[in-house]
Formats: C-alpha cells, structure tokens, sequence
C-alpha cells in the first residue's frame, strides 16, 4: 500500500448499471460493502489513505436494489480506523438485511463487543496491511488473540492483507480455532512476487481448516481489466470450498466510485456458470456465515 493519498471520485449513479445476465437468487448477499458519512458527524483517521467517498447506505441501497441484491454485509473502512459509528448507525437504519464487521481496539471490553453483536456485528477485520512489516510469529499471536475475543460471540475474523503477508501465514491458516475469510482472492499479486503455486498452496490451507474466500476486488488483482485471467482462480476456489465462498462487490470501489458494480456481479456468471453453485456463493454461503 502506497502513502499517495487517493482522490475519491463521484459515484455512479445506479440507474446506469449493468443489469444482472442471469436470474439473481431471491435472498442474494454482497458480503463486501463499505458505508461513508458526512465529514462533520464522523471523523476520519490523521492520515487516511484516500479522500472521503461519495457512498452513503442511500446510494449503496440503490445500487443494489437495482441488481436485485437484497441483503449485505457492512465492512468498517480503514478511513474510520477503529471508530465504528458510520457502519453501526447505518447497520441500524438498514435492519435484519444488514449485517457488519467491525475493526476494534484491543483493549476494547467484552461489554462493548457484546454491544456491537447487538446491532448486527458479526466479525471482526483484521488489518494486516497495518501489521505488514511484524514478523510472522506476531501476527499470528495477534490473529489469534483476536479469534479468543471473538470466540464466545460466534463471530468469524476477515483478513485485510497483502497477499505476501498470507503466503507467509500459510502454515498457521489449518489450526486457527474460529472461520477466516480472505479478502480478495487471496489479493497474491503477481507484483509481489506471488505466483501460482503460493495460490495453490493457500487453497489447500483453507480447505483443510476453517477458511473462506471471498470473491472480491478483481480490479485490485486484474488491474489491467482483464478479468478473464482470474476465471480459473475463481473455478478453483469454488471447486476446493463450495460451502466457504461468498461474493463482494467492494462497492464504493474506492476511489473509483464511477465503477460500474452490475459489470462486477455478472463476473459470476461466466466464473460459476452453474445456477446452483451461484445460489451457494450468493444465498446460502453468506447467510450461514453472518447469520441471516
């Protein structure tokens, strides 16, 4: 991650998204979502990483209205760090189709947490670009103290990594205690240095313990928009996990708010071409996940 501060650009606006190309599944869930506020109600960390994103709930529920998606998941952006009031206050405008993950402190008490159940929290973010430079043997100490807080409440943890920091977690991966979910795809960038077989070998380490992934951001590993080079990734995912996969639009899509979110959710069609196994990646997977 750069220290270039990225411009937010405007949002599309929903009425000119691509519509689905196959029959959206009653129920459908996009289990990736950030929600952004006005600047004088929710304050911003010192040094974000880009300018406040034009993408209210407002917007966001018309976006999805528009794609037949009903429900969604509400994750707490690095711009608000810890500071969860944005994503809480529209979980509860959103109601039971909503639900959150939250970014904590450590020192937060079990109170609180058990307070951010109450308004639909259900997982806990990791950031590990944060804790990119630690050695390995911190991170996981920090994974797992994280999966004890989160344990007694039923909650999974979500990775926010670089895909060099999940090679290197890779042996840890089978023996955490809680579900994980990768962000992403596993976000192995070529330009790191990852390759194929890194991939691979973090397949096998989700499916032989307690791992998801989420089919998310394919402009972030595609950055040349060629989205067809990540069709086998995507099969072999759901291949090795059909029962842990779910799907996320990454709406904003920060700091190109003029993406077109419809163009993303038809990936699916040509990535999973079977209806049923769709319904599993868009319906079933995620609600057994957060609850719905």
């Amino acid at each position: 991650m750069t220290d270039e501060t990225l411009t937010s650009k405007p949002m599309r606006d929903a009425d000119t998204l691509a519509r689905p190309t196959f029959e959206v599944p009653a129920g459908a869930c996009d289990a990736h979502v950030h929600v952004f506020g006005p600047a004088d109600r929710y304050p911003r960390v010192d040094r974000p990483h880009y300018t406040l994103p034009d993408g209210n709930l407002g917007q966001l529920q018309r976006a999805l209205g528009t794609l037949g998606v009903e429900r969604f998941a509400i994750v707490q952006p690095s711009f608000y760090g810890t500071d969860n009031r944005c994503m809480l206050d529209a979980l509860d405008a959103a109601g039971d189709c909503a639900r959150g993950v939250a970014m904590v402190d450590d020192d937060l008490s079990d109170e609180a947490l058990r307070e951010l159940h109450r308004r639909r929290v259900r997982a806990l973010r990791l950031d590990l670009f944060l804790r990119s430079q630690l050695p390995t043997a911190e991170l996981r100490a920090f994974i797992e103290r994280s999966i004890r807080r989160v344990q007694p409440l039923g909650w999974h943890v979500q990775f926010y990594t670089p895909g060099w920091v999940v090679r290197d977690l890779i042996p840890v991966l089978p023996s955490l205690e809680t579900d994980f979910v990768i962000d992403h795809m596993g976000y192995m960038l070529e330009t790191d240095g990852l390759t194929r077989a890194d991939f691979d070998r973090l397949l096998r380490a989700v499916a032989d313990g307690r791992g998801w992934f989420k089919l998310s951001g394919p402009y972030r590993l595609a950055k040349d928009g060629n989205y067809a080079k990540l069709r086998p990734l995507a099969q072999a995912i759901v291949d090795a996990v059909p029962d842990r996969v779910i799907w996320g639009s990454d709406w904003p899509h920060i700091p190109e708010g003029g993406r077109d979110t419809g163009e993303l959710l038809n990936l699916l069609g040509d990535w999973i071409p079977d209806a049923a196994s769709r319904r599993k990646v868009l319906v079933d997977n995620p609600a057994r996940l957060f609850g719905f």
